[in-house]
C-alpha cells in the first residue's frame, strides 16, 4: 500500500470508529471510495437457499443500494442465481465483477441478475467475500456505472472495507445489548447526568428528586449493567451508546 493509500485508510479508520449508526459508517466509505467511481455499497451475509424475501433482507448488514434494484432483486430470488454470491460462496478472494463473465457464460439467469443490475447503474463492481467471527458467509460490494479501479487499490480498500463491516457489526451488538440491559428513560437520565459529573444531589436537585430516590434509580442502573461503581457504570452506558 502506498504511503497516501495508508494515509487514507487511516483517516477512514478515524471516520468510522466516529460512527454511530450503520449509515455513518456506510457514508464514511462512501465518501472514501468515491475517487474510484464507486456510488453504491451492499454487505450481508448469505442466506440459506429457498429463504424468503423477508428472510434474504434479514442478512443485510450494510446498504445504499437503488431501491428499484433491491426489490427486483429480492422479490425474484436473484441473489441465489448471482454470479457474484456464487463467487462469494466458492472463493475467498477479492474479485471485479468482470471477472464473473466465465460464471454466466452457460448460465441465462446469471447473465439476467447482471444485465438487469446494469439497468440501474450497477455495471460495475467490486466484491470482497468474508466470515463473520459466527462463521457466517458475507460478501462485501461496491458498486457504480462506471469505475476507475487501478490494481493497487484493492488492497486498501479491502481493508476499508473490512473495517466498515467490523464497525457495523460491533454497533449491531452493542444495539443489541442496549436493547437487553433496558434502561427507562428517567435511569438513561440520571446515568447522563453521572456522565457529567454531577453527584446524586445535584442530579436530584436538577431532576426534582430526593437524593435517596436517585441512589436507588443508580443502584438499578448498576445492576441492569452488571457493574459495581457509578465509574463502571458511566462507561459502559457510553460503550453500549445509552448516553453520550
Amino acid at each position: 500500500m502506498s504511503r497516501k493509500g495508508l494515509d487514507q485508510t487511516l483517516e477512514f479508520l478515524a471516520n468510522v470508529e466516529r460512527a454511530q449508526t450503520a449509515a455513518d459508517v456506510c457514508g464514511a466509505l462512501l465518501r472514501s471510495v468515491k475517487a474510484y467511481g464507486f456510488k453504491h455499497v451492499l454487505a450481508g451475509t448469505i442466506p440459506i437457499p429457498g429463504s424468503n424475501k423477508r428472510q434474504q433482507e434479514s442478512h443485510v448488514i450494510l446498504h445504499e443500494w437503488p431501491i428499484g434494484w433491491w426489490d427486483r432483486y429480492f422479490s425474484n430470488g436473484y441473489l441465489f442465481v448471482d454470479p457474484a454470491i456464487r463467487r462469494v460462496t466458492t472463493d475467498i478472494t477479492p474479485f471485479l465483477w468482470s471477472e464473473l463473465d466465465p460464471l454466466c457464460r452457460d448460465n441465462p439467469m446469471a447473465s439476467r441478475v447482471m444485465h438487469e443490475a446494469g439497468d440501474f447503474r450497477l455495471k460495475h463492481g467490486f466484491t470482497v467475500p468474508m466470515m463473520t467471527l459466527e462463521g457466517d458467509v458475507a460478501g462485501f460490494s461496491l458498486a457504480a456505472d462506471r469505475i476507475e479501479l487501478p490494481p493497487y487499490a484493492r488492497g486498501m480498500l479491502t481493508l476499508q472495507m473490512t473495517l466498515a463491516l467490523g464497525r457495523t457489526l460491533r454497533l449491531e451488538l452493542n444495539q443489541h445489548e442496549a436493547e437487553r440491559v433496558g434502561l427507562t428513560d428517567r435511569e438513561r437520565e440520571i446515568l447522563q447526568w453521572a456522565a457529567l459529573g454531577k453527584s446524586e444531589w445535584e442530579t436530584g436537585e436538577i431532576m426534582r428528586l430526593s437524593e435517596h430516590t436517585v441512589d436507588k434509580y443508580m443502584r438499578d442502573v448498576r445492576r441492569k449493567l452488571r457493574v459495581t461503581s457509578r465509574t463502571q457504570a458511566v462507561a459502559e452506558g457510553l460503550r453500549l451508546q445509552l448516553i453520550s
